[in-house]
């Protein structure tokens, strides 16, 4: 097995995983949080970030340097794809980054229990920025899935 095929595998399996994650979270988790009173909701989502949080942006951006190093060294027909999935993983990074994480900070700094009165609730805004970042890694997903087939 060339190492080209093995970079590609590997890329398949992280942005498989962080596809899979993000679409089990829209579909199972966000409908769970947002059917919780606001105190719950802020209890919970300070539970279930603590793991995740930290390795997120390593698997991401693992897998959108080994796409980018895919796009610089194959010279075959992959090479358009690998681009696009290091594009859409860096994508998925920014939305995170800018989108969720302030939303995420701002939640685990409450204190579940006395929310202010004029507490906004973040959820539908943070269920947009993790609908567009759950779409844009099935995509990456799938690109890679097709640039490692023209292999």
């Amino acid at each position: 097995m060339s190492g080209l095929a093995v970079l590609a595998a590997a890329v398949g399996v992280t942005s498989g995983m962080v596809a899979g994650v993000l679409f089990a979270v829209a579909l199972s988790v966000l409908p769970a949080l947002r059917a919780m009173p606001p105190e719950r909701y802020v209890y919970a989502h300070q539970l279930l970030g603590r793991n995740w949080d930290p390795v997120m942006p390593l698997i991401v951006l693992g897998s959108c340097a080994a796409d980018t190093a895919l796009a610089a060294l194959d010279d075959g027909p992959g090479r358009p794809l690998f681009t696009a999935g290091a594009v859409l993983l860096l994508a998925v990074s920014v939305v995170s980054h800018f989108g969720n994480v302030p939303i995420n900070r701002r939640v685990k700094g409450a204190d579940p229990a006395a929310l202010p009165p004029d507490w906004r609730d973040p959820r539908p805004l943070w269920h947009r920025w993790h609908l567009l970042r759950t779409v844009l890694a099935v995509a990456a997903a799938i690109v890679n899935a097709l640039a490692a087939a023209l292999l």
